[in-house]
């Protein structure tokens, strides 16, 4: 069996904020230093993301979350692709590949006519899965300002 046949792609369960935090908290400090908007997404899922109309998604293989993605819905029609995480044991097996291709098309069932992301440079594999589905760089002209210092890249996928 394939890597990514084992890997079964989830909605958000009870009980599934630590591993949220966990993977998230994995790249993050091993990049950079945790935000105040990391803090208070990845210590309160349910209030931050789904309470308000966001989605939650894992990619779980033997029992064990290795990877998570969430839409953030920012306006009518529109999310924003946050939170996306494999662990580092999972990473180059075509999971986040899945696991964003899931993400594009619970966006798209929800109404979604655009999503948004936000990233680093450094973060290079990352950018190249984006580009490979479809997200396209936002020129300077139309970024908007940040509520991450570390956030230099801001990509757009038009549905």
């Amino acid at each position: 069996m394939a890597p990514t046949e084992a890997v079964e792609i989830r909605e958000f369960l009870p009980g599934d904020q630590e591993a949220f935090r966990r993977l998230n908290e994995e790249w993050i400090v091993r990049y950079f230093a945790p935000e105040k908007k990391d803090v208070e997404a990845l210590s309160k899922p349910r209030e931050t993301i789904l309470d308000c109309g966001g989605r939650i998604l894992f990619a779980v293989r033997d029992g064990a979350a290795i990877g998570c993605s969430a839409l953030v819905a920012t306006a009518r029609g529109e999310f924003e692709v946050a939170k996306m995480a494999v662990t580092e044991s999972a990473q180059g097996l075509g999971i986040g590949r899945r696991l964003l291709q899931a993400t594009i098309k619970a966006a798209r069932i929800a109404g979604a006519t655009r999503l948004l992301l936000e990233t680093n440079g450094v973060l290079t594999p990352a950018i190249r899965l984006y580009e490979s589905v479809g997200f396209r760089h936002v020129p300077a002209d139309r970024r908007k300002a940040s509520l991450y210092a570390r956030s230099d890249v801001q990509m757009e996928l038009i549905l």
